[in-house]
């Protein structure tokens, strides 16, 4: 109850503090350049109105900044300045006490780890991704068709809500492995039952990364699903019925009529679930702590910035790293979103 109490009161006190930072900016903003005279009288003569004129003029220049500049703050404190300090770190010895050059890059580039690293990132980028856009795709088309559609939405949707850790606790006893006793994992029950052998399935090398890609896939499938349905309602019905007419069928207009139209749609869904790939963490970190050759980027930047006493400057190069994959595909997406809605 007590951190019950503790997030309740945060909450109160940021919502607070919202409000009195939005009106009392405003407010103040509005006493500082006022568009009435003493009285709220309209200013009746005209150097009166000129100075109403340049005080609406220069109020609604500084009105937008205040509602920008706690978020510009906030961008600069916890974005620009850790960006900055991992590029400066990256030069840096262990302890960040000493410039070594470019001597951390050196052992980037011969870590074995790290390249194991790279390897099963490019992975989770081919298949996480294409899956969970796929499935989405699918499930928004399927569910637009049934009369109960929206409680499957809702069914699909709902593992969005978990977090990445809540739903690798989830997995694991999905995937739990008891040895040759009673197996109270899902898969392990079901391969037994089917007259197989039980296995520790996040203990095989290179196939427990894609045990694990199942656990960001069904997030995912979830948001794709929301996003893509939006874009299929939002086809015009002329489109489909023209090829109803010229004798398409259902598979044909789904694939050659529906899918080219929503197709800047799927773009963005694909590369923002791409970006959150790129910087899986959790779900490694509780399922296997980058054991058995499932390490990624993230929990390896992790383990060598915070373990075993940490080494700032391996740390600061693996975030750059991962901050230099990022940048591309949050541009392009970025570039898709505006061209998508009419933007510049």
């Amino acid at each position: 109850m007590t951190q019950l109490y503790t997030a309740l009161f945060t909450i109160l006190i940021g919502i607070g503090a919202a409000v009195v930072y939005f009106g009392g900016s405003n407010w103040l903003l509005d006493r500082a350049f006022p568009v009435r005279g003493p009285g709220g009288r309209v200013a009746g003569d005209r150097v009166a109105g000129d100075r109403v004129a340049r005080n609406i003029r220069l109020a609604g220049l500084i009105r937008p900044w205040l509602f920008l500049g706690p978020a510009i703050l906030a961008l600069g404190i916890y974005l620009v300045w850790p960006v900055a300090a991992s590029v400066w770190l990256g030069f840096r010895s262990r302890d960040g006490s000493a410039f070594v050059g470019l001597e951390n890059y050196r052992w980037l580039v011969t870590d074995p780890v790290f390249r194991e690293s790279m390897l099963n990132n490019f992975l989770w980028l081919l298949v996480v991704p294409a899956a969970a856009t796929f499935l989405g795709l699918v499930a928004a088309a399927l569910t637009d068709r049934i009369s109960w559609g929206n409680l499957a939405k809702s069914l699909i949707f709902m593992p969005m809500a978990i977090s990445f850790v809540g739903a690798a606790v989830i997995w694991k006893f999905v995937y739990d492995y008891r040895g040759e006793g009673e197996q109270i994992g899902l898969l392990n029950a079901i391969v037994v039952a089917l007259g197989g052998s039980p296995q520790a399935w996040i203990a095989l090398p290179f196939w427990n990364n894609f045990f694990l890609m199942a656990i960001l896939v069904w997030i995912q499938t979830g948001f794709a699903m929301v996003i893509l349905s939006a874009a299929l309602r939002g086809i015009p019905e002329e489109t489909v019925e023209a090829a109803v007419i010229d004798g398409a069928n259902p598979l044909q207009i789904f694939f050659r009529i529906m899918v080219p139209q929503i197709w800047g749609t799927i773009a963005v869904v694909w590369t923002t679930i791409t970006i959150t790939v790129l910087k899986v963490f959790d779900i490694v970190l509780a399922m296997t702590n980058g054991q058995w050759q499932s390490q990624v980027l993230a929990n390896l930047m992790f383990d060598w910035m915070f373990r075993g006493g940490g080494d700032q400057g391996r740390g600061a190069v693996i975030a750059i790293v991962i901050m230099v994959l990022v940048i591309p595909i949050m541009v392009w997406n970025i570039r898709g979103a505006r061209a998508e809605g009419g933007g510049p």
